[in-house]
């Protein structure tokens, strides 16, 4: 899936993974290739990209899913 994670003022993290793990209210959510579309709240905590190569600390934000792309806008 193509991913892209939006800081208020920069691009934080774009490119394609199989694999994200978001932190929200309800847990930790993991986001597999052709996932149903949805829109959730995010809490502080890290995006794991991929198998855990990369991660994103963030604040607070909004995650995306539509299509085979989501997008992250978050505060770090």
């Amino acid at each position: 899936m193509r991913v892209s994670v939006l800081g208020l003022k920069q691009i934080i993290w774009q490119g394609r993974t199989k694999e994200v793990v978001l932190p929200t209210d309800e847990g930790e959510m993991c986001v597999l290739d052709f996932h149903q579309p949805f829109l959730v709240k995010l809490n502080k905590g890290d995006i794991r990209l991929g198998a855990g190569v990369n991660k994103v600390s963030i604040n607070d934000g909004i995650a995306r899913m539509l299509g085979n792309e989501l997008t992250i806008l978050a505060q770090t």
